[in-house]
């Protein structure tokens, strides 16, 4: 038996296979960006972070031809910029550049508004922030040792930090607990605040979060001790890690982009390309260089992998310095 259709029926049908196939495209990412792409940037303006986030949403627009527009969404260590990624609908339009923060450490502090090892999709990660022990360039204190003995006689110095809770600060507090020092802590909206706070004087040192190497190349600041790292910086051979003074320190954090989960394969590897393509061209690694921040690919995998590591690693870091989630 053999069906004949009518030419008005096959055109019918071929209108919706078209329709369909037009919809998958769509759907699947084949068309995607059709439109502006927003970027939620988890800390202030002038940060180490707000300064890459515009470097690589000026790459994004020659890569991908479409307006990429960054917002400034600081507070909670990031955690404002994630709460909003994480309600956005996952299409691509909506991206984030966070800290590692916002899924391995602010979970065990606060009640965040997402699961963060759930509700997000990680595109890649292109650096990580580096920290130090930081005081301004005219302080008489030129060394960790000496920093220490003024300490226990003057307790209660304060500093400033990008955030409560960040990397940096953590690295202060697990030193201040390793050396017997007490501290009061005041804590910025990024570390471009928490700099001035030390250049104005109004604190006596700071947790340096990258950005203040600027500062230090002008002599203004000062490093006693490196945080977050194992490794000495070879332009300052003199100044020690955290390891090197017998103190524990913090794992470091990354960069990195994140979108909403449920984000389709497809749309994902094009904003995944993007995002390298950009991270590895010459303008974006001059940004890097001259914020004197390294470079640290990370992709999806990977950064799945360290996640959930660097998740439980600070959770007992936190509960052993008595911290519970309000």
């Amino acid at each position: 038996m053999s069906i004949r259709m009518d030419p008005k029926g096959f055109r019918r049908s071929g209108l919706m296979l078209a329709f369909l196939v037009s919809f998958s495209v769509s759907a699947f990412g084949h068309a995607f960006p059709g439109k502006h792409i927003n970027v939620y940037v988890g800390f202030g303006a002038g940060a180490t972070t707000d300064l890459t986030a515009r470097a690589l949403g000026e790459g994004l627009e020659k890569v991908l031809g479409v307006p990429i527009v960054v917002e400034n969404k600081p507070g909670a260590t990031a955690g404002v910029a994630a709460a909003a990624v994480a309600r956005a609908k996952p299409d691509g339009y909506t991206l984030g550049v966070v800290s590692t923060g916002v899924i391995t450490v602010r979970p065990h502090i606060f009640r965040a508004p997402y699961d963060p090892l759930r509700d997000f999709t990680l595109i890649a990660q292109y650096s990580h922030y580096i920290g130090a022990l930081t005081v301004r360039g005219d302080s008489p204190i030129k060394t960790v040792d000496e920093f220490v003995a003024y300490a226990k006689a003057h307790p209660g110095l304060s500093y400033s930090s990008s955030g409560t809770y960040s990397q940096q600060q953590m690295g202060v507090e697990l030193f201040r607990q390793c050396k017997g020092l007490e501290f009061t802590h005041l804590p910025a909206k990024g570390g471009a605040e928490a700099n001035t706070l030390l250049l104005g004087n109004h604190v006596d040192f700071t947790a340096g979060a990258g950005q203040h190497m600027t500062y230090v190349r002008q002599g203004r600041l000062r490093n006693l001790v490196l945080l977050n790292t194992d490794q000495r910086d070879p332009s300052q051979p003199e100044v020690p890690t955290m390891k090197d003074i017998g103190c524990q320190d913090a794992p470091a954090l990354g960069y990195i982009v994140i979108a909403p989960r449920g984000l389709p394969d497809p749309v994902y590897k094009i904003l995944s390309d993007a995002v390298r393509k950009v991270v590895e061209g010459p303008d974006f690694q001059k940004t890097l260089v001259n914020l004197e921040i390294p470079y640290d690919y990370k992709d999806r995998a990977q950064l799945e992998k360290e996640t959930v590591e660097h998740f439980y690693i600070y959770k007992t870091f936190l509960e052993k310095m008595g911290v519970k989630p309000e």
